[in-house]
């Protein structure tokens, strides 16, 4: 006990330097300051100065260099004081750590008559309540004139008992003597380890040294359990650790601060959130945190503000999207057979809250909604490669160059054939992609001529594995006057529709053009899957930020004066209808007398021809109203947009969780039949179902509970022999999984018989009580 609190207890500092931790310190020469982050001045300042002091904290919590206690410590300040400081300085800057807001300086709270009264009456022995019920004040006002109790019992942070030496701990910590709090520290992962902690449960050391600043990450610890719910889920662990996001992430944002639930953990803890369809963070307050956290080799998981703290602290490293390309390139090239075909389509999140935001049109609903729009490229089998959070939502003919270029650098020099919706039509755009040594293949938009029935052709043919079927008829067309020329595959439907498909690919048979286009509702469905699944719509920020203020949008005024046209034109119409039927009249003789005719002309003609004064006046000046204006014009209020950051991770983390889905549905299929209906179910099932932990040495050993029905278990035995091939270890451990199924029980004891009351007697066994 004594090595471990001598560990603890911060070493001896230098005259003059305050230790924050044990990376950061503030060293004091005169009236000047200077904090020092691993032997490194990062700031300095002078004791006067209270708003460089206030960076000085502000930079050391954003920076992830120490926590709001330490630093709380260090200044002599409440922690209260920092959340402030970091509020302020987020909303504007150093100029907002200036500005001083609250009761006035100098000015006496609670008056200096009223101050002597609860010093004499404290002198009394009254509590600090009873003083302020007495006096009709608030107990703060009162906490604040006395202080804090100096006879208040203080919390003790319970320590963890040393090992003791008699007690053998469990797995590979009887033979691996434990390390020491420096090992530790490092984050090696090369020796599965137990925590200094014999007991798995119990990480009250662990806890004790991130909230000292000696612990990055905790180490997973396991030992034997038996039923441990929603231990399947470790079945995808070889597709996540494949992904490769433990070690890309690793290296773009390298910690996030001491802590006990670091960078690894954080990741581990969302990726399997997914898969166990805890959509969001705040569902976790459903589950049994301890039960969820033996999975994990923790005492619990962490908890719903703990998790959201998390996910703003990655998302201030702006690295998200740095982290997409890299787990997207790795995926290109773990499956570059599939690029060749790349699937791009929008997806419109539906935007409910109070800022106004821009509008998109969303097509599900037939309306225009407050929106985010984000475009999602999709490989040949239908499985997401990586997202794109579209400007002020900008369609997919705008946003879909700078897509293929980033699919390019992805992908390397093989030839892409892009697949897209009529949203990206435009014949100009074709140009500048087939230019850049793309192919396309999309939908033709507008009217086009009828092909004749007699020349569609019935093609039939297998591809992967499918039987397809379709009328087609090929041919050329040309647009842009001829300067591009491209291929029209068109279909002719059994009710008489034509559906015209256009491509530059001309190397492909006119059955797989078609195939290509239509099996474009894979990701249609990819959409629908995430919507309904992994909850995709989810808001995971409530902040905003700045959008363009000049980008330009259309013009409402424009709109209304259109509006007025429209309805002048009408105005229009109808006088000279009127006006004809008049003069129609006069010339039939329809009229009894000719004064009556006079007298309708003059009336008709004058209203008509102030409703053409008016349409003309309209159209002059509709000629003088802009089309589309700078959207700081309309509003101030409307130059905001939905903060990407944060829903750009948790989306590629969802998207990663999906991969791992299509990857164990891939090595299912040859042992299910009905591995295209049922596959994704049986995963579902696959992934809440318990199963017995065991630890052999390096090797972890996950039991798994028999299915719902025979045939699942038996499927998922198959299972287990692709997935202990590649030798997985679990991330943060050395522990090699291995993955079992436990054998069936014995049919009497799955089925048992009916039970039989005492005084029926048993069916099979003859009754011999008359005998003898």
């Amino acid at each position: 006990m004594a090595q471990q609190l001598s560990l603890v207890e911060p070493a001896a500092a230098p005259t003059g330097t305050v230790l924050v931790n044990r990376r950061c310190s503030v060293h004091a020469e005169g009236e000047q300051r200077v904090v020092v982050v691993a032997g490194l001045p990062v700031h300095h300042y002078s004791d006067q100065d209270a708003v460089a002091e206030a960076y000085a904290m502000v930079l050391l919590l954003d920076g992830g260099h120490a926590t709001q206690v330490e630093v709380a410590r260090a200044f002599g300040c409440s922690e209260r004081t920092l959340r402030r400081h970091q509020e302020r300085y987020a909303r504007g800057g150093m100029a907002a750590l200036a500005a001083r807001t609250g009761w006035r300086p100098g000015r006496r709270r609670i008056p200096r008559p009223r101050i002597r009264e609860i010093r004499r009456l404290k002198e009394q022995g009254l509590s600090n309540r009873e003083i302020a019920r007495r006096l009709g004040v608030t107990e703060n006002s009162v906490r604040k004139q006395v202080g804090p109790d100096p006879t208040a019992a203080r919390p003790v942070l319970p320590f963890a008992p040393s090992p003791c030496p008699t007690s053998a701990p469990t797995g590979p910590a009887a033979s691996t003597p434990s390390p020491e709090v420096g090992e530790r520290d490092t984050g090696r992962d090369a020796t599965p380890t137990t925590s200094s902690a014999p007991d798995p449960v119990d990480r009250t050391w662990d806890r004790l040294l991130a909230c000292n600043g000696r612990l990055d990450d905790a180490e997973p610890v396991f030992a034997d359990a038996d039923a441990v719910p929603g231990l399947g889920v470790l079945f995808a662990l070889p597709a996540l650790v494949a992904s490769g996001l433990f070690g890309i992430a690793g290296r773009l944002y390298g910690g996030i601060g001491p802590a006990f639930y670091g960078l690894r953990t954080s990741l581990l803890v969302l990726l399997l959130m997914a898969l166990w369809r805890i959509r969001r963070p705040e569902a976790l307050k459903e589950h049994d945190p301890q039960a969820l956290g033996r999975v994990l080799g923790l005492d619990r998981v962490p908890e719903v503000k703990t998790l959201r703290r998390k996910l703003t602290r990655l998302a201030s490293f702006h690295k998200a999207e740095r982290l997409g390309q890299d787990l997207a390139r790795l995926r290109a090239e773990h499956r570059g057979n599939l690029m060749g075909f790349l699937y791009v389509d929008g997806h419109v999140r539906v935007y409910h809250g109070k800022h106004a935001i821009p509008k998109a049109h969303v097509a599900r609903m037939r309306l225009s909604l407050p929106a985010t729009t984000d475009y999602w490229i999709n490989d040949a089998g239908g499985d997401p490669l990586f997202v794109v959070t579209a400007l002020a939502n900008a369609g997919l003919a705008r946003m879909l160059l700078g897509i293929l270029r980033q699919a390019r650098e992805l992908v390397g020099d093989r030839r892409i054939t892009v697949v897209f919706d009529r949203g990206g039509w435009s014949p100009k755009l074709f140009l500048k992609i087939i230019g850049e040594g793309f192919d396309i293949l999309t939908y033709r938009k507008g009217r086009s001529r009828r092909i004749a029935r007699n020349r569609f052709v019935l093609r039939q043919g297998v591809i992967e594995g499918r039987v397809v079927e379709y009328w087609l008829a090929d041919q050329s067309v040309r647009l842009l006057g001829g300067r591009l020329r491209l291929r029209q595959v068109t279909r002719l439907r059994p009710n008489g529709h034509q559906m015209q498909v256009l491509t530059s690919r001309r190397d492909l048979a006119d059955i797989e053009v078609a195939w290509r286009m239509f099996e474009r509702w894979r990701q249609e469905n990819f959409f629908k899957y995430m919507r309904d699944e992994f909850m995709l719509d989810a808001l995971a920020d409530y902040r905003i930020e700045p959008d363009d203020p000049t980008r330009s949008v259309p013009n409402p005024e424009r709109r209304r004066v259109d509006d007025e046209v429209r309805a002048a034109r009408t105005d229009v119409a109808d006088h000279e209808r009127a006006f004809g039927a008049a003069v129609l009249a006069e010339e039939q003789g329809r009229r009894p007398t000719f004064r009556g005719v006079e007298i309708d002309s003059q009336t008709i003609g004058k209203a008509l021809v102030v409703a053409q004064e008016r349409l003309a006046a309209l159209l002059e000046r509709r000629q003088k109203v802009p089309t589309r204006v700078e959207v700081r014009d309309l509003s101030t209020e409307a130059v905001v947009r939905l903060a990407t950051e944060r829903k750009h991770l948790t989306n590629i983390l969802k998207m990663l969780a999906y991969q791992a889905e299509s990857d164990l549905l891939a090595l299912l299929g040859p042992h299910y039949a009905r591995v295209d209906q049922e596959g994704r179910t049986l995963l579902h099932e696959l992934f809440q179902s318990s199963g017995d932990i065991r630890v052999h040495g390096s090797v972890l050993r996950v039991i798994l509970a028999p299915l719902s029905v025979p045939h699942r278990t038996l499927a998922v035995e198959a299972l287990c022999l692709p997935l202990n091939d590649t030798a997985t270890p679990f991330p943060g451990t050395g522990f090699r999984l291995l993955f079992e199924v436990a054998p069936q029980p014995p049919m009497s004891m799955a089925f048992p018989g009916p039970r039989r009351t005492p005084e029926a007697p048993e069916p099979d066994k003859p009754d011999t009580s008359a005998q003898g």
